[in-house]
C-alpha cells in the first residue's frame, strides 16, 4: 500500500570470464581498488572470452573495446573493464561482439581479449567487474575462488526496495 511491505530483491551475476576471482582491493589501479567508480570483484583471467554476466542492455562500449557497460533488467549498472591501462592499446588485442543499444542475455559473447598480447604490451589482464550505481544496492555478496566463464555466480546483489 505505502511500500511498507516491499521486499528487497536479490539478483546474481555469473562469471563473465574464466579465472580466479579476487577482491577488488587487489586491483593494481587505485580507481578500482579504492572503489572510486563502484564496488565489485576482479578476475585474473585464464582465457580472453568475456560474456554477459546478466540479462540487460549494452549502455557503453569504449572505442578501444577494453570496457563495456551493461544495465541489467533490474536497473543495476555493471562495468567490465578488461585489464588495467588497456585503453593505451587503442583496441589492439581486443575485439567487441556487441554495440551500444544491444540487448544481451547471460552468457552472450561481449569481447574477446588476446591475453598474451595484453601481457606482452606490459599491461595487467586483471579484469574489474564493478557495480557503478551503488546507491541502488543494499548489499553485495562476493564469491571468491576459481570460476568458469558463463557458469556459477560471482556476485549476489541485494537491491534496495
Amino acid at each position: 500500500m505505502f511500500g511498507l511491505f516491499k521486499k528487497d530483491k536479490e539478483v546474481s551475476f555469473i562469471a563473465p570470464m574464466e579465472g580466479e576471482v579476487v577482491d577488488i582491493v587487489e586491483v593494481p589501479d587505485q580507481v578500482f581498488s579504492r572503489k572510486m567508480v563502484g564496488d565489485g570483484i576482479a578476475i585474473k583471467p585464464t582465457t580472453g572470452v568475456v560474456v554477459a554476466p546478466c540479462n540487460g542492455k549494452i549502455v557503453s562500449l569504449l572505442p578501444s573495446n577494453h570496457a563495456v557497460g551493461i544495465i541489467d533488467d533490474d536497473g543495476i549498472e555493471i562495468l567490465i573493464h578488461v585489464g588495467i591501462d588497456t585503453v593505451e592499446l587503442k583496441g589492439k588485442g581486443l575485439k567487441s561482439f556487441v554495440n551500444v543499444g544491444d540487448v544481451v542475455k547471460k552468457g552472450d559473447l561481449l569481447i574477446e581479449a588476446d591475453l598474451k598480447f595484453i601481457e606482452s604490451a606490459g599491461k595487467s589482464t586483471i579484469t574489474p567487474i564493478i557495480i557503478t550505481n551503488m546507491g541502488n544496492v543494499k548489499e553485495i555478496v562476493k564469491i571468491q575462488g576459481n570460476v568458469e566463464v558463463g557458469k556459477g555466480e560471482v556476485m549476489k546483489i541485494l537491491i534496495k526496495a
